[in-house]
């Protein structure tokens, strides 16, 4: 059951993907790929919000797994919401199969601060696993340490850890969850 990671829009920061593609297969214990997306994101594209629809995304990326048991996991260069927000971090099947995060909301100049790429990579990594973690039927976590921590603000995410607590990581070494779909905002 393979992990594939699909690069959309990145501009420059294909770099942080091999480590991301490392990290992941440490911490989930799955071959990962990075692989390049067969569909054009502008789909997701609404433009009256300048934002990309995370749905839509996780909809098009779910056509990028072969096999039945393969997760995907898209890393956009884009802002991204939902509906009934004004923006997330990211998304994900809940017990599903695929899951996305931005950049966009994670890079210190978005906030009026200079660059940090190590800081970027840090928080790429905690909500690479966060929302990927939701694929295995994790919701929110009350341990403000453990990656499973929801997170509003981009401070919440340097709080904390990258790593599960032992009830979350206990439940991802099951390899199930709940057994059902819906879709949690990171």
């Amino acid at each position: 059951m393979p992990l594939h990671v699909i690069p959309i829009y990145l501009a420059g920061h294909e770099l942080l993907l091999p480590d991301l593609r490392c990290q992941l297969e440490e911490t989930f214990g799955l071959p990962t790929t990075i692989a390049t997306p067969r569909f054009d994101p502008e789909v997701a594209l609404e433009p009256a919000r300048a934002q990309y629809n995370s749905r839509t995304l996780l909809s098009r990326l779910l056509d990028e797994v072969p096999g039945p048991r393969d997760r995907v996991l898209g890393v956009c260069g884009v802002d991204l919401f939902i509906p009934v927000l004004t923006f997330v971090f990211g998304e994900a099947q809940l017990d599903g199969r695929a899951a996305a995060v931005s950049l966009y909301r994670l890079k210190s100049e978005m906030y009026g601060l200079p660059a940090s790429p190590a800081l970027l990579a840090e928080r790429l990594r905690k909500e690479a696993v966060h929302e990927l973690g939701h694929t295995y039927g994790l919701v929110h976590c009350v341990d403000p340490a453990c990656v499973m921590h929801s997170s509003t603000y981009v401070e919440e995410i340097d709080l904390k850890s990258p790593r599960f607590c032992p009830r979350c990581a206990a439940a991802v070494g099951s390899g199930h969850g709940s057994g059902k779909r819906a879709v949690a905002r990171g």
